[in-house]
Formats: C-alpha cells, structure tokens, sequence
C-alpha cells in the first residue's frame, strides 16, 4: 500500500456514513486500515457498516446522534473519545437539501436544514478541532455543494448553509492550524438515495462538463486525498467534485 493512502491506525469519525457518499468514505477509510466511527439517527443502520467494517479486521463503532441538535453531539463526542481515546479524521458528511419554494418554507423546515448542514457541524468541528489541538493534530473534512457555489431556486436554507460551511473550513483552517487541516468537497450531482426521486434522464444526464451525475463510490479518491499526508499543504480549500458543473 502506497504510505500516502496507509491509514493504520488511523481514528476515523463519518457522520451520515450509513449510507450515500459517507459509506464509500468509511469503506474507503477501512479498507485502508482506519478503524471509524459510524454515525447517523438510525444506529440499526450504522451497525449493519460496523459490522460491515469489523469483516474487514477492523474496529467499528456504531453511534446515534441527531447531527443538528448540539446536545447530543456533545453526548456523541465523549462517546468517541470513550471508544478510541482521539479522533484523527472528522468526516462533516450528514446533511440534507429538500426543495421547497421559498414562500411556502415554514420555519421549522428552515431551521432543521441549516441547523444539520451548518449549525451541528460547525459544532462538531469545533469540539474535535479543539481536542486534535490540544493532541497530536487531526484532518477535518465538510461535506458540501455545488448547490453553495452556483444557487439553485427553491433550495436557498440548503444552499445558504453550505455556504456557510464553506466560510467555516477556511475560518477554521486558520484557527486551529497548522495542527489541524480542515478542506472542504463541494460535491455535485450523485447516483446516491436521493437519485431515486429523479427522472430517468436527470441519473443518466447532467448539464455539466462530464455529462453524468457522478457515481458514489467517485467520492472516494478526493477524501482519501484530503485525509492523508498526500495533501499536507492543502487546508482552507473548497475542492470541486462536480463533473465540471458550470451552470
């Protein structure tokens, strides 16, 4: 294995990694050595990848939180380092993006978007950032969207949000540098769950430079990459992985 993309021993948190692109990223992680960290709301699904991950000789943990509610992501934190004494890569991936016209958007419905793609992130990373501080440094990796770079109508809380995480990671990569690394994927269209409520020609075409939504597993070279030793002198960075989405 290339020592770059050896992650032995390596402590990986994935939220949302029961399933879409933060699956691929716990599977990638693992099968690089890493032991991870799963969590989502469903801890069904989040043990069905532990024991996913432990098949492949790995440690797993399965952990519940609701990513938008700041007590229980302190709860989920303690949980982590009870489990593995550090975190050496925080994976922001959970998140949500309903379409709603923005006339008809009622105030909880905004709220729980930008409370799960900014406000509980932001807590998070602030936590982990803080301890990696105080150790041995870490990696911090958001998830985020073509969607905060190139707005689309109807989704304006989604995209505001992740633009605002956006602002975070280079915030962020100046606060708690040079111990920590905190970079950000903008990821376009993918054939992950929400694929499924699109038409037939929207997962076979995209108006973008490779003419396809991209595939999950397509995800998994740019966290790697961000994650590892091989980007040492990349933080504060909004890398793109949207086919060359020029809308």
């Amino acid at each position: 294995m290339d020592k770059l993309f050896d992650f032995t021993g390596r402590i990986a948190l994935v939220t949302g990694g029961s399933r879409g692109l933060g699956l691929q990223m716990v599977r990638a992680f693992a099968e690089r050595g890493a032991d991870v960290i799963i969590v989502s709301r469903k801890l069904d699904a989040c043990e069905a990848v532990a024991k996913e991950v432990r098949a492949m000789g790995r440690r797993a943990v399965a952990l519940s939180a609701h990513l938008g509610r700041w007590n229980e992501i302190d709860k989920l934190v303690d949980e982590a380092y009870a489990a593995f004494g550090r975190i050496d890569i925080l994976v922001n991936n959970a998140g949500m993006g309903p379409r709603q016209p923005s006339h008809e958007t009622p105030e909880a419905l905004f709220d729980a978007v930008v409370n799960l793609n900014f406000k509980g992130p932001f807590h998070l990373a602030s936590l982990v950032a803080k301890r990696m501080t105080d150790g041995d440094g870490g990696v911090i990796l958001n998830t985020s969207s073509s969607g905060a770079l190139k707005p689309l109508p109807q989704v304006i809380p989604y995209s505001g949000a992740k633009a605002a995480l956006n602002a975070m990671t280079v915030s962020m990569a100046h606060e708690y540098g040079p111990k920590v690394r905190v970079n950000t994927i903008s990821a376009g269209p993918f054939l992950t769950d929400i694929a499924k409520a699109w038409t037939e020609e929207a997962r076979e075409k995209s108006d973008n430079a490779a003419g396809r939504p991209g595939r999950p597993e397509e995800i998994v070279t740019t966290a790697l990459y961000l994650a590892s030793p091989a980007s040492s002198f990349v933080t504060g960075a909004i890398v793109r992985v949207d086919g060359g989405d020029n809308r």
